[in-house]
């Protein structure tokens, strides 16, 4: 069997070994519903809150702040459409980003399809928001700004300080999709000014289908799912201890390692993305260039098509993404792409690699001597690249 080399950890990443070994007892031994008297529940329910406080003590929060969902996209959802349901007495407007993940924007387009407003700001050519843009957009009515952390594409770091300072500044609740920035960034929730933060288990090698929503004390939105008692009545449904367990562990392992794991992907990420942009012509990297999650780098190549390369990646072991995993099905090029200014025809050339621990300085080479040559023979298949060549030589 062929090597794998895995570049697409904003997708998902490898759940870590002693994650699984701390679950694995939750299934079989401590098995019982955290909402039981008995022992055997209570075990579970001490894991769960043992796994709260964990969390609670990364983000700088209080452990009842914390509550635990099915995934970031459920996250997103609950802080936005319960938002607009509790304060709508106060206003129907909400301020977001044009490149916002997709369990925010589709979020935004039901909301709009039931008497909400919502403002679209731009981003400039490194993906960043443009802070004056979004203050002048706030409104009387304006009841909520959400701002992702990190793209979860090009890996574009917002200035969520300044976001947070403007949000408190007019009164405005602010939230954070944090999916992709959770283990990967220090978050300090007060330092940062917010009131709702969404992260997801298996972004930092947790288990899928577990994350969470932090909402600050005082925030009064309703339930998201209705049915029991669990999760202080705000989210019904019976806990999904193994998964917190493992989000638990998860995140105080990625806390522990942050520093010394960030700086090694920073230098692999520079590595590539300095081989990429001296070697291979007529390429552009996506997102700020410094301003970014240690692990993503994202490129345009000009005259190929980004779903052929990663076939031909693929056929070499290599595993990437054309863009977010959510949309990978979809012949249209990325949203964010294009809200950074780029034309329809070179953001379908596109390819996002994002690394782990486990990357190392050989398979970086391999990759980019991989990709030369697939981008190579792509081109000499390109009628448009052939006719750019004889434009380029006439000259």
């Amino acid at each position: 069997m062929k090597k794998v080399i895995y570049l697409d950890n904003a997708a998902t990443t490898r759940t870590a070994p002693e994650v699984v070994d701390a679950m694995l007892p939750y299934f079989t031994e401590y098995y019982g519903n955290a909402s039981t008297i008995y022992e055997l529940g209570g075990s579970s329910k001490k894991a769960m809150n043992e796994a709260r406080e964990t969390i609670a003590g990364i983000l700088g929060a209080q452990e009842n702040e914390i509550y635990f969902t099915a995934g970031g996209s459920e996250s997103d959802n609950w802080a936005l459409k319960a938002t607009a349901e509790a304060y709508r007495a106060k206003g129907n407007h909400i301020i977001t980003s044009k490149i916002e993940h997709h369990a925010v924007l589709h979020t935004c387009e039901y909301l709009e399809k039931n008497g909400f407003e919502v403002t679209y700001v731009d981003v400039d050519e490194n993906g960043k928001i443009k802070l004056g843009e979004l203050e002048k957009a706030i409104r009387p009515t304006t009841i909520l700004i959400s701002v992702m952390f990190a793209n979860n594409e090009i890996g574009t770091i917002q200035p969520i300080r300044e976001i947070g300072e403007i949000a408190h500044k007019h009164g405005i609740l602010f939230h954070t999709d944090a999916v992709q920035a959770f283990g990967q960034l220090p978050i300090n929730v007060d330092e940062y000014h917010i009131d709702m933060l969404s992260a997801s288990g298996h972004k930092l090698n947790g288990p899928k289908g577990i994350g969470f929503l932090y909402i600050r004390k005082g925030v009064k939105i309703r339930s998201f799912i209705h049915g029991g008692a669990q999760e202080r009545k705000r989210r019904a449904g019976t806990e999904n201890i193994p998964g917190i367990v493992g989000f638990g562990v998860a995140a105080k392992r990625a806390a522990e390692t942050m520093q010394e794991r960030t700086a090694k992907e920073i230098a692999l990420r520079d590595h590539l993305i300095d081989r990429v942009l001296k070697e291979v012509p007529y390429t552009r990297l996506n997102g700020d260039r410094t301003d970014r999650l240690p692990n993503n780098a994202n490129f345009s190549f000009q005259f190929i098509e980004g779903e052929s390369m990663l076939i031909m990646l693929d056929m070499e072991g290599i595993c990437g993404s054309s863009g977010s995993a959510c949309t990978s099905g979809s012949l249209d090029p990325s949203h964010v792409l294009l809200a950074i200014g780029l034309p329809h025809e070179i953001a379908h050339g596109s390819l996002r690699l994002t690394l782990s621990e486990e990357t190392t300085l050989e398979d970086i080479d391999f990759v980019v001597d991989t990709i030369k040559g697939i981008v190579g023979r792509l081109r000499d298949m390109s009628p448009l690249y052939e006719d750019f060549v004889k434009k380029q030589a006439a000259k």
